[in-house]
């Protein structure tokens, strides 16, 4: 039976999988970055030209959903290695920004009192 997967073991993996072919010296924050940019642009690259109608569809053509899987796996495999590297806990971090944003942008009549944006028109 194999180990179940999580973000750790799978960082870990990267990691030994990079040091096992001496890639480290590559892995900066900034060379990091930089490719997480370029498998994001990639990902975006098979949804530019279409409908919203088929980008919701893009799953359904076994092709489409292969190259969508390896792009995000790409992009996920780069953001680890880029925490990794800088020491970043990934979910902890976005629990934080989670727990931001509903500070930042509260459920719309969720407080009494709360004074409503007024629009261009008001």
């Amino acid at each position: 039976m194999t180990e179940p997967l999580d973000l750790a073991r799978l960082q870990r993996r990267l990691a030994e999988f990079a040091a096992a072919r001496n890639w480290q010296p590559y892995h900066t924050p900034k060379n990091l970055v930089a490719a997480l940019s370029v498998e994001a642009s990639e990902l975006m690259e098979i949804f530019q030209w279409l409908t919203p109608e088929e980008s919701a569809r893009v799953m359904d053509d076994p092709g489409t959903a292969h190259r969508v899987a390896d792009e995000v796996a790409d992009v996920l495999a780069y953001l680890l290695q880029f925490c990794d590297v800088l020491g970043i806990d990934l979910l902890a971090a976005l629990n934080a920004k989670i727990d931001r944003n509903e500070q930042r942008f509260p459920v719309p009549g969720a407080q009494r009192g709360a004074v409503r944006p007024q629009g261009p028109d008001s």
